[in-house]
């Protein structure tokens, strides 16, 4: 494995975060929201609702007390909450970065939520990729490149956009992180069948079958 970071996280330290006692409960969508939360607080009362595994194990090694952990993407965990909780006179705190669209937030509030958007963090294009990863997109040998999201795809065809990549196959966690991948002269691409990490393993596991074929 060849760690190719395409973005990296820059804090949003000018947002202010409201007050624990001013909110029914913690939204997050990643892993890094999670993060970006406990470095500003230290309670962890406050329920977290966290869109899959990765992000209910960041929350619970954080030390939050109440994890409830969704499978998908942020409508499922829209559903999820719907399911599982009923409206208050406070406000669902989502915690994510400054591009989120606001898909969950429309979907709460269509079952009466009241939802407050906190942007925590940025994700900035890193200037380039490691000399290592160049090296592999550009050999003649078959290689992989894994995609988590749709921002990371649209960095990464920007950083790679002059590389030969006719042995690479893109996997990624969903179809709409791959739909920035277009514009890339690719051997395939690989889409998850479910939008979590056990999902992109089993793509990898696809992807390496065509490549043994």
């Amino acid at each position: 494995p060849i760690p190719a970071p395409a973005l990296y996280i820059e804090t949003n330290t000018s947002e202010e975060v409201p007050h624990h006692s001013d909110v029914s409960g913690l939204v997050f969508t990643s892993a890094n929201g999670v993060r970006c939360y406990v470095n500003r607080t230290n309670y962890f009362e406050t329920p977290a609702w966290c869109v899959g595994p990765a992000t209910a194990k960041a929350a619970r090694d954080s030390g939050f007390k109440t994890v409830h952990e969704s499978s998908g993407n942020a409508v499922d965990l829209a559903n999820y909450i719907a399911n599982h909780a009923v409206p208050t006179d406070k406000p669902l705190l989502h915690v994510a970065n400054d591009a989120a669209k606001g898909d969950l937030k429309r979907e709460l509030e269509k079952f009466g939520f009241a939802v407050e958007f906190c942007p925590l963090y940025h994700m900035r294009q890193s200037e380039s990729l490691p000399a290592a990863a160049i090296e592999a997109l550009e050999s003649d040998l078959p290689a992989l490149v894994l995609i988590h999201s749709a921002k990371g795809a649209e960095a990464f065809a920007a950083l790679a956009k002059n590389c030969a990549m006719n042995q690479v196959i893109a996997v990624s966690i969903s179809k709409q992180a791959a739909n920035p991948l277009t514009s890339l002269d690719l051997k395939a691409v690989i889409v998850a069948t479910a939008p979590n990490e056990d999902g992109l393993f089993g793509a990898i596991n696809d992807a390496i079958a065509i490549l043994s074929a």
